[in-house]
């Protein structure tokens, strides 16, 4: 059970296409926001869709190949954990970021 605890599965639309950043270390990084949608009908029987975004963050192998396959309103399925940061700005202003680090992703649809 100790492999549930933090764990996040989503299906959804990349937002955009991804940002790779190249490291010195090496490393590769990669940066992207997924949608995902709910719908469910309101009191008025109308259908409603609730859409939510997601930060993910992948690294290394995975990074390379969201780098390669994937873009803007690609379909996907990711694997990770949710982590949250802070950082302060320019202005001294602290700053909270909640994103799921991606371990696994699984490309869905037409490619």
């Amino acid at each position: 059970m100790s492999t549930l605890r933090n764990k996040v599965q989503l299906i959804g639309n990349l937002g955009n296409d991804p940002e790779i950043i190249n490291l010195e270390s090496g490393s590769t990084l990669a940066k992207f926001s997924i949608a995902t949608n709910e719908s469910y009908k309101n009191k008025s029987g109308e259908k409603v869709t609730d859409t939510q975004w997601h930060n993910v963050v992948a690294w290394g192998a995975t990074a390379k190949l969201i780098e390669n396959y994937l873009t803007k309103g690609k379909e996907v399925a990711i694997e990770g954990k949710l982590t949250s940061r802070s950082y302060d700005t320019k202005d001294g202003e602290k700053r909270f970021v909640t994103e799921v680090v991606c371990n696994e992703i699984m490309m869905l649809g037409k490619h």
